[in-house]
Parts: structure tokens; C-alpha cells; sequence
């Protein structure tokens, strides 16, 4: 008995926890319906007010987005830039990566081996062909002379003695008072003397030049480098690094390599004697370095490049090239008389071919096809059937337009 009573009241305790629970449910459910009817109304329903669907309306009407922009259907104009094309004279041109090579380069070394007493040049100075760059400790050479030059003397002495001993027995042979064998003796004696004299005389001249070698002068003209060797120390003929390095940079050489389509037109103009010009560019090609000539070419061609390289020399008076420096080279080969020419700005590479869009007289655009020619400086030789001297193309803003688009010029082309 007293078991069905605990277990009644268990049931009507769940009973009353589950009825709680629906009615919070059922109230939690209300709140969210009427969040959604707020949120599907524009948020106007709090206020008791009606949604304004035109406003959505416009939100979302129009269409795609851009279409004014790209001056479709009416829509507004887009701003441009231009330019005029012009007739004018062009330069056929190619361009390359060239490589700074000095035209000589010259290790100074000694040519005897002593102690290094003077310096007598600063790191990166420019001298001159013969200036004398150091000294080496000359004592030892200028004894080795002097000795040369003792001997020189005495041996001259005793050829003097014996060419006169020598007219004297002649003499005495034609008296017949005298042996043939001890004149022919004496003759020969004169001559074994000579023979001395001459190879002192070459000992002297061999000392002259080793003590002349105490004193490093430039074997070329340049521009020195970084000093191998400290005052004080033992130099030898026999040292890899030397004293310093000197590279002859005015002119300075140019190494670099053309396709081989251009080949042919360059034998011509060098076998005619025509120059060919050359012109150095910074990285950028914002700064020229150095104008040249083409002096000579490579004898064959690289058949990994298809390339044939050529060397041209560039005057480096201010000193502004360096061996091993790379720089953008121009070179040109020829003219083109009054060709049409358009910015490169104008120029659109399309995924066919290359074009230009042109103003027509309503302010719409029209795509007109190029062939490119050569480029000199910001302009671009074309060849093209539909674009002629004075028109109008599109430098700046192109990439928002196609053939019939609206523009407005912001920024006309000066005539």
C-alpha cells in the first residue's frame, strides 16, 4: 500500500515538470516566430508599421552591377586618357642583356724579389701607362751593377794590353824577327778578350735592368684595384696576387648576344663599314650609361640560343662602367621613315592579336588590330590598315572598355 503511494506520487511530480516544460517551450516558440515576422518585414513590424518593399525593390533591381561603368546601353561614360597618332621616323632596334668586360686587364707584379719600400698609388686611382706605382729595396741591385761594371773594366783593360801586344809582334813578323805561332797566339788571346769584354758588357746591362725593376710602373693605363701586398713586406716575382691589378675601363668593352635573324642585316652594315650604334640603359632603362659602336662579333653561333654575340666598346670617360657590370643595350640597326607610331601605353595584347582602341567621333571606341614594328623611348611603330596620322587612342583606362564602349576624355592628346 505504501508503495503505490510513493509510486503515484512520483507520476504526478514528472507530470507537473512535463506540463512546465511545454509551456516554456510554447513560449519560447512565440518569441522566435515573432523575431521572424520582424526580420521579414524590414524590420517595421516593431513599430506597427508595413515593410517598404521599395526600397528592397531597388536594392536589388538594376540588373548587373558595372554596366554604366562600361559605357553599355546609355549608361555613363568612363573617363580616358589619349593620344595622338603620329607619323615620324623610327629605329629599328634590339634589345639584349650585355656584360661590362675590360678591354685589358693587368696584374702588377715585381720581376725581382725584395723588400717592398714604397707605395706610390691610392686604391682606385686612374694612372697611366708607365707611372710608377711602387719600390722595392734596391741596395742589393746596385751592387750586383757595380760588380758587373768592375769587371766590364778590368777585362777591357787587358784586351787593350793584349791588342797592343798584338801590333807589336806584327810588326816585328814583317822584320822577320819574331815566330808566326806566337803572333797568331797573340791574335787569338786579343780575340778570347773580346769575347770577355761582351759578356760583361751583357752582365752590366742584365744588372742595369734588375735594378730597374725596383721600380713597378703601369703596364697599362686603368684604373687600379684593391693593393695585394703591405710596406715592409718580402715580394717575389713569384706571387699569384702581385701587387695590384690595374683594368683599362676607358673604352670598356660590352659583351652581348643578338638573335640570329639579325644576323645577316649586321654582317652587311659592318662588312660596308657602317657603325653600328650602341647605347648602355640602366636595369630600369631609366638612366643611359654609355653611348658605342659595335666593334667586332663572335664567330659562331650558339646553337643552344639560337644568338650570336657580339662586342661593341662604350666611352667610359666618367668612369661610371665596371668591369662585370650587367646593363640593358640597345642596339640599332636600322630606320624606319615615316612609319606610324602610337604609345606603348595605347598598345593591348589580346590573346590573337595586339591592338589599340581609337575615339571615334560620338565617343565610342573601336578595337583596331597592330602589327608591332619597333619601340623607341614611350613610342611603338605599328603597322595597321585602319589607324592613320591624327587619330585618337586610349592610353589610360583601356582596361575597362571594348569595341563600342562610351568614354569621356578627361585628359585629351595634345596635337
Amino acid at each position: 500500500m505504501l508503495l503505490s503511494r510513493q509510486l503515484r506520487f512520483k507520476f504526478f511530480i514528472s507530470l507537473a515538470v512535463l506540463i512546465v516544460l511545454l509551456a516554456a517551450g510554447a513560449w519560447r516558440f512565440a518569441d522566435v516566430q515573432t523575431l521572424w515576422q520582424r526580420y521579414a518585414s524590414g524590420g517595421n513590424a516593431a513599430a506597427g508599421k508595413p515593410a517598404d518593399k521599395t526600397a528592397d525593390k531597388s536594392k536589388y533591381s538594376g540588373g548587373r552591377p558595372g554596366n554604366k561603368d562600361m559605357g553599355e546601353g546609355g549608361g555613363k561614360p568612363t573617363p580616358v586618357s589619349t593620344a595622338l597618332v603620329k607619323r615620324t621616323d623610327m629605329l629599328i632596334t634590339v634589345q639584349a642583356l650585355g656584360t661590362m668586360t675590360a678591354m685589358n686587364t693587368a696584374v702588377v707584379r715585381s720581376q725581382v724579389d725584395g723588400v717592398l719600400k714604397t707605395l706610390r698609388f691610392t686604391e682606385g686611382q686612374q694612372v697611366q701607362s708607365g707611372q710608377l706605382l711602387a719600390e722595392i729595396d734596391a741596395r742589393a741591385f746596385e751592387a750586383q751593377l757595380n760588380l758587373a761594371l768592375g769587371q766590364l773594366a778590368r777585362d777591357n783593360a787587358q784586351l787593350l794590353n793584349a791588342q797592343l801586344d798584338l801590333q807589336r809582334y806584327q810588326d816585328l813578323l814583317k822584320k822577320d824577327a819574331i815566330a808566326r805561332q806566337q803572333v797568331e797566339t797573340q791574335a787569338a788571346l786579343v780575340s778570347q778578350l773580346q769575347g770577355t769584354v761582351q759578356a760583361d758588357q751583357a752582365q752590366v746591362e742584365t744588372a742595369r735592368l734588375q735594378l730597374s725593376y725596383t721600380r713597378v710602373t703601369a703596364p697599362i693605363s686603368g684604373r687600379l684595384g684593391l693593393k695585394q701586398a703591405e710596406l715592409g713586406s718580402l715580394v717575389r716575382a713569384s706571387d699569384p696576387n702581385g701587387l695590384v691589378s690595374i683594368t683599362q675601363t676607358q673604352p670598356m668593352a660590352v659583351v652581348f648576344a643578338v638573335p640570329e635573324m639579325h644576323v645577316p642585316l649586321i654582317m652587311r652594315k659592318l662588312k660596308s663599314g657602317q657603325a653600328l650604334t650602341v647605347q648602355a640603359w640602366d636595369r630600369e632603362r631609366k638612366q643611359k650609361l654609355a653611348d658605342g659602336r659595335v666593334s667586332t662579333t663572335d664567330n659562331a653561333i650558339d646553337v643552344a640560343t639560337g644568338t650570336l654575340k657580339l662586342k661593341a666598346a662604350l666611352d667610359n670617360r666618367d668612369g661610371q662602367l665596371f668591369p662585370n657590370q650587367f646593363a640593358q643595350i640597345e642596339l640599332q640597326l636600322d630606320t624606319l621613315k615615316n612609319t606610324l607610331a602610337v604609345p606603348t601605353a595605347s598598345v593591348q595584347r589580346g590573346a590573337q592579336e595586339n591592338f589599340v582602341l581609337a575615339v571615334l567621333d560620338d565617343g565610342t571606341v573601336k578595337s583596331v588590330p597592330v602589327q608591332l614594328l619597333s619601340v623607341q623611348g614611350d613610342w611603338q611603330a605599328v603597322k595597321a590598315d585602319e589607324l592613320k596620322e591624327g587619330d585618337s587612342v586610349v592610353t589610360d583606362g583601356a582596361d575597362r572598355l571594348r569595341s563600342g564602349s562610351k568614354v569621356e576624355v578627361v585628359k585629351a592628346a595634345k596635337p
